[in-house]
């Protein structure tokens, strides 16, 4: 295909999705402009709180780049902590830190369904988490309706029906949901998909993934996720909490197994193939995490007013 033809295609194309009302572009708000739409739920973006403890982290000697992937150059003690320190908030054995969402979803999805495994997902889950199924080698993706749990248990009874590997607990089932979907604020009903899932794979073949991004910073202790807050540490295999939104930063992280985490050095091409997240990026990280340590969710009342919250779900504080 010519330079010509290729141009026009893409003009074409760009042309339809117009006409479709679907063409993307990049805007900037103006000055006196009012944002419905921004990730910056607890408004850190602009605090001038968090910009003067970020910028005294900043103070003396430090590399402005990782040096490259966390596998050859990239990796830092300092990294390493603040995994620990996450985790341990989160209460999760162990924590792999991702350039992005993005990156998270995908690597996680993409590597750890094996031949065989079948992942079945909410409807309305992240794009990210549908680029991780595509690469990935399960042998099926199904969908099951948003947030119904009548819906996920007729799923998986007609998967064990029609997968004898399954039923025999050889195969494993992912299932994968958010805790908060952002279009509509709707939380997941987590206790539930959880007990049924447990019920119909007595064999302990099935395996929770819950991406927290939209609750990270707004639900639960300290914004401490709805994982945390309904206690389901132990019964959840994964859960990707992300940065960029009521943290004001970039980057995420995977909270797993300590054998998960290796696994995942191992296998996410996104960890292996990227230069690591430099130290500024870091230090905005931990900055960002040290204010929900000492309790700036709840003093801003984000978990009340960020999303509606069933009562089932407003209970005393824990200890994070």
């Amino acid at each position: 295909m010519s330079e010509e033809t290729l141009t026009e295609s893409m003009r074409n194309t760009l042309e339809r999705r117009r006409q479709r009302s679907g063409l993307r572009s990049l805007t900037i708000a103006g000055d006196n402009s009012t944002d419905f739409s921004s990730n910056d739920f607890l408004s850190l973006r602009s605090s001038s709180l968090l910009r003067a403890a970020y910028m005294e982290r900043l103070r003396g000697d430090f590399d402005f780049g990782s040096g490259g992937s966390r596998l050859l150059d990239g990796n830092s003690k300092f990294a390493e902590q603040l995994e620990t320190d996450i985790a341990a908030f989160h209460r999760a054995p162990a924590g792999l830190l991702f350039n992005s969402g993005f990156d998270a979803n995908s690597g996680l999805y993409a590597s750890v369904p094996q031949s065989g495994d079948i992942v079945i997902y909410d409807e309305y889950i992240h794009a990210s988490v549908h680029e991780g199924m595509r690469l990935s080698r399960a042998a099926t993706r199904v969908s099951f309706s948003h947030n119904s749990v009548a819906s996920l248990r007729a799923t998986l009874e007609s998967v064990k029906r029609g997968n004898s590997s399954i039923a025999s607990g050889k195969s494993n089932v992912f299932v994968g949901l958010e805790s908060v979907y952002s279009m509509d604020g709707d939380v997941a009903p987590l206790v539930d998909i959880v007990r049924c899932v447990d019920e119909l794979l007595p064999k302990k073949n099935g395996y929770v993934i819950v991406d927290e991004a939209h609750a990270t910073g707004v639900i639960g202790a300290r914004g401490a996720g709805l994982v945390c807050e309904l206690g389901l540490e132990n019964r959840v295999f994964a859960r990707v909490h992300t940065f960029g939104k009521a943290l004001s930063c970039n980057g995420a992280i995977v909270l797993c197994s300590e054998i998960t985490k290796q696994y995942l050095i191992n296998y996410a091409r996104p960890l292996i193939y990227s230069t690591f997240m430099s130290y500024p990026a870091l230090a905005a990280i931990r900055t960002s995490y040290e204010f929900l340590w000492t309790g700036l969710a709840e003093n801003v009342n984000a978990t009340e007013s960020a999303v509606e919250v069933s009562p089932a779900f407003r209970r005393s504080p824990r200890t994070a």
